[in-house]
C-alpha cells in the first residue's frame, strides 16, 4: 500500500511539473493554484494527515510569487495540491489498512 501511495505521488507531481512547464503563468494563475492547493491542504487537517513536505512547497510558492517568480509560485503551489491530495489519499487508505494487522481471536 505504501508503495503504491508512494508512486501516486511522484506520477503526480511529474505530471504537474510538465503540464506547469508548458506556458507562462500570471499572478492570476498563481492565486487560483494556490487556492486550489490551500483548499486541499484545509481537507488533509481535517483528516489530521497533513504533511510537512506539502506546508514547505506552499511556503516555497508564496516566496516565489513575492518575488514575481509566477511560473515557480504556480509550479510549487500545484506540487502543494498534489501532495495535499496524496496526503487525503493515505489518510482515507489507513482508516480502513489498520484493520489488517489487528490480531483477531
Amino acid at each position: 500500500m505504501r508503495t503504491f501511495a508512494l508512486s501516486a505521488v511522484t506520477g503526480i507531481v511529474f505530471i504537474t511539473t510538465l503540464s506547469a512547464a508548458a506556458a507562462a503563468s500570471s499572478e492570476a494563475d498563481y492565486t487560483r493554484a494556490l487556492a486550489a492547493a490551500e483548499a486541499a491542504e484545509k481537507g488533509a487537517g481535517a483528516l489530521k494527515n497533513q504533511w510537512t513536505t506539502t506546508e514547505q512547497a506552499l511556503a516555497d510558492a508564496r516566496k516565489a510569487a513575492s518575488t514575481g517568480d509566477f511560473d515557480t509560485a504556480v509550479n510549487q503551489a500545484k506540487n502543494a495540491e498534489a501532495l495535499a491530495k496524496a496526503s487525503i489519499a493515505q489518510a482515507r487508505e489507513q482508516q480502513e489498512a489498520w484493520k489488517v494487522g489487528v490480531i483477531r481471536q
